[in-house]
């Protein structure tokens, strides 16, 4: 994974942060392989029963708005 990747991925994770951080819960990327961005959700994510949803709709959005060649965001266990 590069520098300018990373920061493409952390940018957009910055822009959804405090709508993860007012619930209590933080996003952390993992890696990125073949436009696959792997990412752990902390704190009250990791547990919520609707964090799929918060994938898709929130984190995996805001990523493709700035790194539109990603593939897939998949979270870690």
């Amino acid at each position: 994974m590069n520098n300018d990747t990373i920061a493409k991925i952390e940018e957009a994770l910055n822009n959804i942060r405090p709508f993860l951080k007012a619930d209590g819960g933080d996003v952390e990327l993992l890696d990125v392989v073949d436009d696959v961005v792997r990412l752990k959700l902390l704190g009250a994510c990791s547990s919520c029963e609707i964090s799929h949803i918060t994938m898709k709709a929130g984190i995996e959005e805001s990523i493709r708005r700035i790194y539109p060649e990603v593939k897939e965001v998949v979270a870690e266990v």
